[in-house]
């Protein structure tokens, strides 16, 4: 078989052995492990007829079955040295190639054995003997190199072997077998005749990859002289904090910054002495002690806390009632007492806090008011839901004695408010619990009775704080209220809307949000008002409009996918894409709405 190079020698049939996940090179000898019928068919006729064998590689590794298109065109020449049975069938086998070889023609019999027709391909464009040199010299800079990374994994007698090699083609064959891993890297210099191409290709490659090396060896080292770095700033920071705790030095810079966030706050004279004396037990007690952090979260707290800052209220009493009525259809008398106060307001420099309480059927607009009210007035909006609470610390807050301790609640919504004048919202008040933790309703008197919030007492930060200019609007489903608490309150009961109002809302308000929820063009759905009076009698039956929204809701969803099949069914491809997008306007009547919401 051995020719000049650059030869080719039409050869007879030769069996086939299919190789998954590996390709093997001439001038290579590799171990190879044959369990499927037709590859230990093509071994022992190789054996018998003492013939060489043709080593392909398939496409996909997972075919049990190859056909002639699931392996590559290219494969190797080589012969048998050695084979040995294993206990499980299979054969382990020592093969040798020799040279590289195109496949003419497969062939597939119904018996199990595979063979195919070829032709010897010889190396051709051989470099001069000096660029040979040039190559080989840079070949085994790179694959040096790189066998000093443990990613690569190559062993120390590979290495050893490669620099052996004198031969050029000889070197690029056994150093694309050692080191790519790649199928189908290793079919490409499979392929590859032109010895200085093939050479030129392998270096680029090597070359990437010790680039990748490299700068993985880079990060790691960078890495790690982080984590050393960090690790020695800890031990130095920890040094110099037992340094200064034997010295006595209290970190002056902290708490001069503190004492400056604690006069800039605008606290009224109690709680500016209170800060001042904490400030002073903050100053001699070292920087180690667990007093310290207890001592220094309890001024943040309070030097975060909105004393005296204020939002400036609008004072436009039509543009207030404009967006009371934009956001809301109705609630007339929830309106005129909005309105009522802003015009107080405008009359007395400090009124009195008003405390309204919204009582209604669930679906009236009770929760959403309030976004409206803080909207129209100009103040921050803070939400607190007093559903299942239980506990009486929620709202006074934990003495500092208790390991975690905080302040309550409503300290809590006045700090995030950033001013002390927001509109408060306390959502359901009618659904508040009590056990052995204390009655939080109890504890909502001192906030909600206007001649005792102005002095409100916190149990964590132990000193009054001024809760009359906060705007509070409570909401209940019932009059279920605490007796002493319903005392406190300006009950404003909402009945629920009548048929006119709720057609009005569901086009003012629900029809077009709910479009905009399920992604319907605006102006491309109509529903009338026979088919609003539809859903009202027939699949409604509440004070609100929380069910009638969800029937709105599901009409929609409904048309949207009566659309969408439709626009499925119209093309397909490109024409189909462009007609999912389109929306075909559309009228719900009265017969569609049965259809639509079923009986």
């Amino acid at each position: 078989m051995n020719k000049p190079p650059g030869s080719r020698l039409k050869s007879a049939v030769l069996p086939v052995l299919p190789l998954r996940d590996l390709v093997v090179f001439p001038s290579v000898v590799v171990p190879l492990y044959v369990g499927r019928e037709f590859s230990l068919a093509a071994i022992e006729k190789a054996q018998k007829d003492g013939t060489c064998l043709l080593l392909v590689s398939q496409r996909d590794s997972e075919t049990q079955k190859p056909e002639a298109d699931q392996m590559y065109e290219v494969g190797c020449l080589a012969k048998v040295i050695q084979s040995v049975s294993l206990a499980d069938g299979s054969v382990k086998v020592l093969v040798e190639g020799l040279q590289r070889a195109r496949i003419g023609q497969f062939y597939l019999p119904a018996h199990r054995m595979i063979t195919a027709e070829f032709e010897v391909l010889g190396d051709c464009n051989a470099p001069s003997e000096t660029a040979a040199s040039v190559l080989r010299n840079q070949i085994l800079e790179y694959f040096t190199e790189l066998s000093k990374y443990p990613r690569t994994e190559i062993a120390s007698d590979t290495l050893a072997s490669a620099k052996k090699m004198t031969d050029l083609s000889k070197l690029t064959d056994f150093v694309s077998y050692a080191y790519t891993v790649d199928v189908a890297a290793r079919q490409g210099m499979l392929e590859m005749t032109d010895v200085k191409a093939r050479a030129e290709r392998l270096i680029e490659v090597l070359c990437k990859d010790l680039e990748v090396c490299r700068i993985e060896r880079s990060l790691r080292g960078r890495v790690k002289s982080q984590i050393e770095k960090n690790h020695r700033e800890y031990y130095l920071n920890e040094k110099a904090k037992a340094i200064q705790s034997e010295l006595g030095d209290d970190g002056s810079e902290d708490i001069e910054e503190l004492k400056k966030q604690i006069e800039a706050a605008g606290m009224p004279k109690a709680a500016l002495e209170k800060c001042k004396h904490e400030l002073r037990k903050l100053s001699i007690a070292p920087p180690m002690a667990p007093e310290s952090a207890v001592l220094r979260n309890y001024l943040e707290t309070l030097a975060k806390l909105p004393w005296s800052k204020r939002s400036q209220i609008n004072p436009d009493l039509v543009k207030a009632r404009s967006i009371l009525d934009e956001d809301h259809y109705g609630l007339e008398k929830v309106k005129e007492r909005i309105v009522e106060h802003l015009a107080v307001q405008q009359r007395v420099k400090q009124p009195q806090g008003s405390i309204l309480c919204i009582v209604g059927a669930p679906g009236v607009g009770k929760t959403s008011l309030g976004r409206s009210v803080a909207r129209a007035t100009g103040r921050e909006y803070v939400r607190m839901a007093l559903g299942g609470l239980r506990d009486e610390a929620e709202i006074r807050g934990h003495r500092r004695t208790y390991v975690a301790s905080m302040p309550g609640r409503i300290l809590q919504c006045m700090t995030r408010a950033g001013t002390c004048n927001p509109v408060f919202m306390l959502d359901e008040i009618d659904k508040m619990g009590y056990d052995f933790r204390g009655d939080p309703a109890a504890a909502l008197l001192e906030v909600l009775d206007p001649e005792q919030n102005k002095a409100f007492m916190d149990h964590y930060a132990e000193v009054d704080y001024d809760l009359s200019e906060v705007f509070f609007i409570a909401t209940s489903n019932s009059y279920k209220i605490p007796p002493a608490l319903l005392d406190r309150l300006e009950i404003i009961p909402v009945a629920g809307y009548t048929e006119p109002e709720k057609m009005m809302i569901a086009k003012r308000h629900l029809i077009p949000k709910a479009m905009e929820q399920t992604g319907i063009p605006a102006g491309r759905l109509k529903i009338g008002d026979q088919s609003l009076k539809e859903i009202l009698r027939c699949y409604t039956r509440e004070a609100g409009v929380r069910q009638f929204e969800r029937e709105i809701r599901k009409i929609c969803r409904k048309v949207v996918t009566e659309n969408a099949l439709q626009n499925a069914r119209a093309g397909s491809g490109r024409k189909q894409k462009k007609a999912s997008k389109a929306f075909a306007s559309k009228s719900i009547t009265t017969a569609r709405v049965g259809k639509l919401l079923g009986v």
